[in-house]
């Protein structure tokens, strides 16, 4: 397949002007194909040669003014257009498509706890070929009128109000000018709640199994999608700019979600048939929050190349966290009253969480500016690669810091100023830069430079020196970007009820880095303990003077405010990464003081990243023993801190905790993580064989899958007992926690029969591949896995060019052997990467991953 290059988009921008599709899709001629008819009219500014692009099972017919095509040329994706004159034309274009498993154009999937099917669109970078003709690229906006047939019974969404002419025929209101990648439609027999806001029709859709789990949360989902809707309403001068507000949860979706205008698709995981923390609700609605933003940062105005694709997805990241924080519900939910916040101040999972996917991607030889080079991206296959932790987290801190430097009233007058002068077109980082130079004498031009065209992570370090009745504190700037931090100040104190040492806040100011060698000079004894950017505006590693430091690890917990023990956690992760803090030492921090933060975000980023990392891989296998010992221990405080809850409390929609009260999201998190600590069965055997934990939760699907997978890793299950499962939870997430517990039986024949149906068969739809790769490898079992290391390369490249980017990125990420931390393995990975036939997106993973084993060895040689 050709990928569209820079140069080539932008000739074909000079030459074209699209004005309207008129596209009719019909979804009732078969389970594997379906029939799509496109009408392009389009004018030549002059006379030249072009092409359109489309992916067909068959190209039945093509007419250019009314004039007869020979289907015979099409090459590849693209059908030549040569010899246009000036002028305007129409193109037709009459093809049968074929349906998708792995996400990636029009994907088919029929549920299998009740039969029925459901179709929707992904069309982002260059699918759009997979369902219709289109002059495939961001700058040529048109109008879509779509229309399509559907079996009947079903129902049928799209960006705009979809009307039933027929039983089986639907129309669906044409759009303003959009992108072709941002077309959407989804059909099936759809369990619907709908409802009007400020005058536009608002809707949620699920499939049908789903249906009594959507009811559960759709006054929640519903509040959310209003208070943001109308918080961004005050934020921004433009109105919302589309006809009506859909979302609907797919089933199998490659992404989070997709912010088609007016049909935000999302995965369906975010309809909870389990129960979920409150920080889990949370994500959702920065989900929600974040694709609202797209409707004006990257629907109203989009990208005129895919080098700018930062702009969309950084501002959407820190519009969804900042509205989130600041959006008042209407009406009261649970503890939260009418006019509150539900999620007062979302940026602590922000740090804990998404940062760290910013810093670690910035660290690889991977990494790119958050605005790469024009150049840097010279196609779609090189822009495909940039949806990481840089264009999302780094950008979003990238922004976040402009706000703090800028101040939230020139950023907000700025971004008007973009919207209005580009609204329903295209604008590149320049436009951007320019409109907010508009509302500021400050030199945002000089800002740009320096933080998005460049790569790495500053670090800040802090010295403390005391002189006679004040103290000076300098900070060493290794680095080149400026910053506006918050320091803050603590002194130790001692709780008169509890007799307990505690840490209390003495003061916060900004400070602005570099200070060109002056020390600040403060008034007072030198505190107990110094936190630069303490309220963590700025992206940079933080290291604290000697003395901080070692307050910070006996007194962390003690720590005020949640947002400063985020900034602490994240200098204690980077320091285990970079190999100047032991693995064990964060545990044992983690041991001390986990028991008693009150924050969840942060008791799960913390546990998750000692899981995952530390215990999975920082650690030799001879201390991981040891290390799942520490967890488990640390889950039993956590479930004997959680004890008492009731019925009640597990049916509780989120809201703040009642002081002193248990927290059920506490409880879930530490019976999730004990789960997958356990080194012996007989504890999760007995929460299986009773179908609950001691004192709850009950066990949800979602437990019982996870019990299950961990026995079988231990060679504690069978085959015939996930049968059983199955017989019980015939989900859809059923086949894929089956999926996943049969891989990771212990046995030569399990493993054989997973990694042939990853890697030789290639029916296993994206989900079903991911859940197999993730029940596949697992440290306990490296002896039986040593043999596939060496296979994985070569099956993973010839998977990888036969089934495409969307499972190449599976492939790359969950099929990879990401335990097998040693020289001989890293070996045989670069050895793969000089293999010429390995696509782009899966050449980008394996780096990626190769140099995550790089860290991981060096981090054991370090110690």
């Amino acid at each position: 397949m050709s990928v569209l290059t820079r140069n080539e988009a932008q000739t074909r921008a000079q030459l074209l002007d699209v004005h309207r599709y008129t596209v009719d899709l019909d979804l009732t001629t078969g389970e594997e194909t379906f029939e799509s008819r496109t009408a392009i009219r389009f004018t030549a500014h002059a006379a030249g040669d072009t092409f359109v692009e489309i992916k067909p099972e068959t190209l039945r017919s093509l007419s250019l003014d009314g004039q007869a095509l020979d289907p015979g040329r099409l090459d590849e994706n693209r059908y030549p257009l040569d010899g246009l004159t000036a002028g305007p034309h129409e193109l037709t274009v009459d093809a049968t498509m074929r349906y998708s498993r792995t996400g990636e154009g029009m994907h088919r999937f029929t549920d299998p706890a009740d039969g029925e099917t459901y179709v929707y669109t992904q069309l982002f970078m260059e699918d759009v070929q997979r369902v219709f003709a289109a002059f495939d690229q961001p700058d040529l906006k048109a109008v879509f009128d779509l229309t399509v047939t559907a079996p009947t019974g079903w129902t049928v969404l799209g960006n705009g109000t979809a009307t039933q002419a027929t039983e089986v025929r639907w129309t669906i209101a044409p759009t303003p000018p959009v992108s072709t990648y941002l077309v959407a439609v989804a059909a099936g027999p759809w369990h619907s709640v709908t409802t009007h806001h400020a005058g536009l029709p608002f809707g949620i859709h699920c499939r049908r199994s789903l249906a009594p789990h959507l009811d559960a949360d759709a006054d929640e989902i519903l509040d959310i999608t209003r208070a943001c809707f109308d918080r961004y309403h005050e934020k921004f001068d433009e109105p919302y700019p589309f006809d009506s507000y859909d979302q609907a949860f797919v089933p199998e979706f490659n992404a989070g979600a997709m912010e088609n205008p007016g049909l935000v698709t999302f995965r369906d995981e975010f309809i909870y048939r389990s129960a979920v923390t409150d920080t889990e609700r949370q994500t959702r609605a920065m989900v929600i929050a974040h694709e609202m933003a797209h409707m004006w940062f990257g629907d109203l105005v989009t990208l005129t190349w895919w080098d700018d694709i930062w702009l969309n997805e950084s501002f959407a990241e820190y519009m969804g966290y900042q509205t989130l924080t600041e959006a008042a519900f209407p009406r009261a939910l649970n503890s939260v009253r009418a006019g509150e916040t539900l999620f007062p101040d979302t940026w602590v999972e922000f740090g804990v969480s998404r940062k760290g996917w910013g810093y670690d991607a910035d660290q690889r030889p991977t990494t790119h500016p958050v605005a790469p080079d024009p150049h840097a991206v010279p196609d779609t296959a090189s822009a495909l690669l940039n949806f990481d932790g840089i264009s999302y987290a780094k950008g979003a801190s990238a922004l976040r810091q402009l706000v703090a430097w800028l101040g939230e009233k020139d950023f907000l007058a700025g971004i008007n100023t973009h919207f209005a002068r580009h609204k329903f077109a295209n604008a590149t980082l320049a436009d951007f830069i320019d409109n907010l130079a508009t509302a500021t004498d400050r030199d945002v031009h000089a800002w740009a430079a320096s933080w998005l065209r460049t790569t790495g992570i500053d670090t800040l370090t802090a010295h403390v020196e005391t002189t006679g009745n004040s103290w000076n504190l300098t900070v060493d700037h290794a680095g080149t970007r400026p910053h506006r931090i918050t320091v803050g100040t603590y002194d130790h104190s001692l709780d008169t009820q509890t007799g307990t040492d505690q840490l209390t806040l003495r003061n916060r100011f900004e400070l602005d880095i570099p200070q060109n060698g002056t020390p600040a000079t403060l008034p007072g004894t030198r505190p107990d303990l110094v936190v630069l950017n303490d309220n963590d505006l700025t992206y940079a590693k933080i290291r604290l003077d000697p003395d901080s430091w070692n307050t910070a690890l006996t007194h962390l917990s003690g720590i005020p405010d949640a947002l400063t023990r985020a900034v602490v956690w994240n200098t204690a992760r980077d320091m285990v990464r970079d190999g100047t803090l032991h693995p064990t030492v964060h545990l044992t921090a983690a041991r001390t003081h986990l028991p008693y933060e009150t924050d969840l975000a942060l008791v799960h980023g913390v546990l998750g990243f000692a899981s995952t990392h530390i215990a999975d891989r920082y650690l030799a296998p001879e201390d991981r023993p040891t290390a799942l010992a520490t967890l488990t221990s640390l889950c039993r405080d956590l479930l004997r801190r959680t004890e008492g809850l009731t019925a009640k409390d597990w049916e509780q929609r989120p809201g703040p905790t009642a002081p002193g009260s248990p927290d059920p999201g506490l409880r879930l998190t530490a019976v999730r993580h004990f789960i997958d600590a356990a080194t012996q069965p007989d504890a999760i055997q007995d929460w299986l064989h009773e179908g609950t934990v001691p004192g709850g939760p009950e066990l949800d699907p979602e437990l019982r899958w996870r019990i299950l997978t961990r026995l079988a890793v231990l060679g504690a299950t069978d085959e015939t007992a996930i049968a059983r499962e199955l017989d019980k939870d015939p989900s859809a997430t059923g086949q894929e926690g089956a999926a996943r517990c049969r891989a990771a039986l212990p046995t030569p024949e399990a493993k054989a029969a997973a990694w042939q149906a990853m890697f030789a068969d290639d029916t296993l739809s994206n989900y079903l591949f991911t859940a197999t790769a993730q029940g596949f490898w697992q440290p306990e079992q490296s002896e039986l896995l040593h043999p596939y290391i060496a296979r994985y390369y070569p099956d993973a490249i010839a998977l990888a060019a036969r089934r495409g980017p969307a499972i190449a990125e599976a492939a790359g990420r969950h099929a990879f052997p990401s335990h097998a931390v040693d020289p001989d393995s890293i070996q045989l990975g670069d050895q793969a990467l000089k293999n010429p036939a390995l696509t782009p997106a899966l050449r980008r993973k394996l780096t990626d991953q190769l140099d995550d084993l790089r860290r991981a060895l060096a981090v054991r040689n370090a110690h």
